[in-house]
């Protein structure tokens, strides 16, 4: 950590009165701060969003073809791989 960098940081928002009686009674219910529980309850859905973003799910069927797919020997003949490398890069490294 960087000297005098902040550790916490401040978000504020706006909700309907309804809504933050709701969230009160919640937290009270649970023996918590309001605080306490918007930021567990928050960080829950953060944490469930992003492992939704990165995971991939599909059927086992798919995921069992797609693995025999891969470990499934090459296609391409030898004579084909030689004029595979003889066409010319469209990357070059720097």
């Amino acid at each position: 950590m960087l000297y005098g960098m902040a550790t916490t940081a401040r978000l504020e928002m706006r909700v309907p009165v309804e809504r933050a009686e709701l969230i009160r009674q919640a937290a009270a219910a649970r023996g918590e701060s309001v605080t306490g529980f918007v930021l567990e309850a928050a960080t829950r859905a953060a944490e469930a969003e992003l492992a939704v973003v990165h995971e991939t799910l599909v059927p086992s069927d798919f995921f069992d073809e797609l693995l025999a797919a891969l470990d499934a020997p090459d296609e391409v003949l030898p004579g084909e791989l030689r004029e595979l490398a003889r066409r010319p890069r469209i990357f070059e490294r720097e």
